[in-house]
């Protein structure tokens, strides 16, 4: 009986992470739609750059997600919202990385799922990282830790 549980037990397990990796996969997208469904306004730049924390920027917000995920497309309108009320104390990037250009980033900061959140602060260090969609006003939370007003 007790086998017959573990059993089902890890039978589950590996659905559920069947399930998450092909999810998560996807077939990289054609650019020139990544430009067009992409945010110009937000550099994809990289965040190690100390032109962002010269330029006086508090956080620097790093979304690593994808342009065709919807909980990702969700964290764009939040993305926005934070860009235009913080724009002057909060720099954000935006990653796609299921595109050639943006892997590169999912492997640099060991994500795990998209989307993913990750703040730096003034110095560069990751202060906060949190998984999946993020609500505007928790996500307010973390950029307040940091003197965003």
């Amino acid at each position: 009986m007790l086998f017959k549980t573990t059993v089902s037990k890890v039978i589950f397990f590996l659905s559920l992470l069947m399930l998450a990796v092909g999810c998560s996969k996807g077939e990289p997208q054609d650019l020139s739609l990544q430009e067009e469904t992409t945010i110009t306004s937000r550099e994809s730049a990289n965040p190690d750059d100390k032109r962002h924390l010269e330029a006086g920027y508090k956080v620097i917000f790093i979304e690593l997600g994808s342009v065709k995920c919807i909980p990702c497309m969700k964290m764009q309108i939040i993305m926005e919202e934070i860009e235009q009320e913080f724009g002057d104390q909060v720099k954000i990037v935006f990653y796609d990385v299921w595109t050639p250009q943006g892997k590169p980033y999912a492997l640099q900061y060991a994500i795990r799922v998209i989307p993913t959140q990750v703040f730096l602060d003034r110095e560069g260090n990751e202060y906060f990282r949190h998984e999946g969609f993020f609500p505007k006003e928790e996500l307010l939370e973390i950029l307040r830790l940091k003197g965003v007003q």
